[in-house]
């Protein structure tokens, strides 16, 4: 009998106001060891950033790694090395979500659209990503992501095609929902200033209102997560005992509800605190140096509580 997400906690004898960090913790690494649905490839080591040349000895390390926690691993680019992941994914038995970047720079959009139509062509990836959060950015108009969408779908009419954004963009831009055959949500309650209490109802509203607008068509969460260092965002707040919590439910409830879901991310990054802050820095399960964080040793040095 499967235990339902809401109770997991009340079910070990804990709650929020009263579980340590240790039972959150055993209850982690239980989750964690069981697997998940997907992971978010994070391919670069200290002193790199994006456009950095990647390593295939640098990705083949960082996929052994997480290789006996998921099943699929999505990858960001096509560009720079970031190429060469999807067939080395496969190689280990991992399944693909291949996304090509797009930006205001059309060269590198025209080359990384090419690998991405070339990389599917050899069976490398089992789901495209044209973009993402373009629209976010602003970095694209409308009509040009649709543009770029199109032309891999029409090269591409046996591998499913979407476009990553949150998840509200699928409401304000029906073209795009319209013109995707796998709707790719990013749903990150953290980002909306939500309570560590309310994240899992409100990871769960996102994910609805991305189905309602989907017109039947498969949504995906491609990313989600919660950071245990940095600053709080009003009222979400960056610590271990947060993150914790919110892995486990988001695993939990995604498995329950046969959801798709990609957690955000493998490995921490620090190239991302010119772009997020300090907390940018602190999103993976493993940390810069690759070592599994949320050990007794780690919590023992990093615990605030």
């Amino acid at each position: 009998m499967s235990i339902r997400t809401e109770n997991i906690l009340s079910l070990r004898g804990l709650s929020f106001e009263t579980e340590s960090v240790y039972a959150l913790n055993a209850l982690y690494h239980e989750v964690l060891n069981k697997g998940m649905h997907g992971l978010c490839f994070s391919p670069y080591l200290e002193g790199q950033q994006p456009g950095s040349r990647l390593s295939e000895k640098q990705i083949r390390k960082r996929i052994e790694i997480i290789k006996p926690y998921t099943k699929w691993i999505r990858t960001f680019s096509c560009t720079d090395g970031n190429e060469l992941i999807p067939g080395i994914a496969h190689e280990y038995g991992l399944k693909t979500l291949v996304g090509a970047w797009l930006g205001n720079n059309k060269d590198v959009n025209e080359k990384e659209i090419k690998n991405a139509i070339n990389l599917a062509k050899k069976g490398k990836a089992d789901i495209l990503a044209i973009g993402n959060e373009v629209m976010y950015r602003k970095d694209l108009s409308e009509d040009e992501l649709l543009h770029f969408i199109k032309r891999v779908k029409r090269e591409l009419p046996e591998v499913p095609v979407g476009y990553v954004d949150a998840y509200y963009e699928f409401e304000n831009r029906p073209q795009i929902t319209n013109a995707c055959d796998i709707i790719l949500a990013n749903c990150y309650p953290f980002w909306e200033g939500c309570h560590i209490e309310y994240s899992l109802l409100y990871m769960k509203d996102m994910y609805n209102r991305a189905v309602k607008v989907a017109d039947g068509k498969k949504v995906i969460i491609s990313e989600t997560g919660w950071p245990n260092l940095g600053e709080k965002f009003y009222g979400a707040e960056p610590s271990i005992e947060n993150a914790l919590r919110y892995f486990i439910n988001a695993q939990l409830w995604s498995k329950e509800e046969n959801i798709e879901l990609f957690y955000f991310s493998s490995f921490d990054e620090t190239w991302k605190i010119n772009y997020e802050g300090d907390v940018g820095a602190f999103w993976g399960l493993w940390d810069k140096d690759e070592k599994l964080k949320y050990r007794k040793p780690y919590i023992n040095q990093h615990q605030t509580i």
